[in-house]
């Protein structure tokens, strides 16, 4: 457990979480949209701090980053929790966990075993890296002593504050443009598109490598008005912006579509 960053105090011990777009307001002993932020007594704090529940060493291309260190390894980790609720998610299991769980590994250990394995990356992923920041942070600047590169695999929905902090040690995101419709990131993801593309921008704009991702999930983000829409925002930003497609197969809560051809 650590004191998180980015929230304000306000009146009669509650706060308001500036670290991602969903700003909650949570009153004491209770906790945030993603369930791992908790306001005790006044101040909120990460109650997964440094708990991380799976790692791994992967292709940097499986992040998917293709244009960014192609052909090398990273050092892939994360802790439990999300701050969407997307009917699909493919890690479930620990994105939207009952319980709060996880190995405790420093900062300082997951570098020296991003130094073992002679690995030039290392990347917050599995789960969005927005809600465990306080471990990401601290990791990516020790990472930078060392000459190690920092990636983000995220859904983009974090606050523009955390954009402007994070631009400072991260080298490069994926972010996971899930639709072009407020509709779909309502109903399927308890969020907003607006945000996202925001952050794209944002990113984009402080130098931090950006490429994007969508699935696509037939009958609900997959028609050609809407891809072409996705198609000409990514142009507007920057159209060399690399863009991965991938495909949809039923899972979690989202079992009526059927896999994407």
């Amino acid at each position: 457990m650590k004191e998180a960053l980015f929230y304000e105090k306000l009146q009669n011990n509650s706060v308001k979480c500036v670290l991602c777009s969903h700003g909650c307001v949570i009153g004491n002993n209770e906790k945030g949209f993603c369930k791992v932020r908790e306001n005790k007594d006044g101040k909120l704090f990460s109650n997964v701090y440094c708990r991380i529940v799976a790692k791994n060493i992967d292709p940097v291309e499986k992040k998917p980053l293709y244009h960014f260190l192609p052909g090398t390894y990273t050092y892939s980790f994360s802790t439990v929790g999300c701050n969407l609720k997307c009917k699909n998610c493919q890690n479930y299991e620990i994105s939207q966990p009952v319980d709060i769980y996880g190995v405790y590994l420093s900062p300082e250990q997951i570098i020296s075993e991003v130094g073992e394995n002679r690995l030039k990356s290392v990347s917050y992923t599995y789960t969005e890296p927005t809600v465990y920041y306080e471990t990401a942070r601290d990791t990516g600047f020790i990472a930078i002593e060392n000459n190690i590169k920092n990636i983000f695999v995220s859904n983009g929905f974090m606050s523009k504050e955390v954009v402007q902090d994070a631009s400072k040690w991260l080298h490069a995101i994926n972010i996971d443009l899930k639709s072009f419709s407020n509709d779909f990131y309502r109903k399927i993801c308890k969020a907003s598109l607006k945000p996202v593309l925001d952050n794209i921008f944002l990113f984009k704009e402080k130098g931090v490598w950006v490429e994007i991702t969508t699935l696509l999930i037939p009958g609900y983000n997959d028609s050609e008005k809407e891809i072409r829409e996705i198609a000409k925002f990514i142009k507007s930003v920057d159209k060399s912006i690399p863009w991965h497609i991938s495909a949809f197969y039923p899972t979690y809560l989202l079992t009526d579509a059927p896999p994407a051809s």
